[in-house]
């Protein structure tokens, strides 16, 4: 029985990894980025220090169709029963929504939403010094 020493040069070892990912960024790319664009139709158009900007594509849909619903950070849009087909989306955004100051417009079966940011509100209280 003899051994023979084996010698593993770097650009064997690394070559088929690099290969391997990107394989795996093309399978991601190609077949999951559709599937969720799909789940998920809602575009972040714009974005300010005072609110976001929010097209939702909701063909076939009209404005008694939808219901939107506001609460804390999250907004929820739902289709109702009876709609000619389910529509049904939930966003968490990173501020809490000002629900009085936003506002929503269905046109050509495109949703746009107007959402206000809540600005926070401070809970310091002054004493006074004796």
């Amino acid at each position: 029985m003899f051994f023979a020493p084996v010698i593993r040069r770097a650009s064997y070892t690394t070559g088929p990894r690099a290969v391997d990912r990107s394989f795996e960024r093309f399978v991601n790319e190609a077949l999951l980025a559709p599937r969720t664009q799909a789940r998920n139709p809602a575009t972040l158009v714009g974005q300010d220090d005072a609110a976001w900007d929010l097209q939702i594509d909701v063909p076939g849909l009209a404005r008694e169709h939808l219901s939107i619903g506001l609460e804390g950070a999250v907004l929820r849009i739902d289709s109702v029963e009876g709609a000619p087909r389910a529509f049904k989306a939930a966003y968490e955004l990173p501020q809490e929504i000002d629900a009085t100051a936003s506002s929503a417009k269905l046109e050509h079966g495109v949703l746009s939403l107007h959402l206000a940011k809540k600005q926070p509100v401070s809970n310091v209280a002054t004493l006074a010094i004796d």
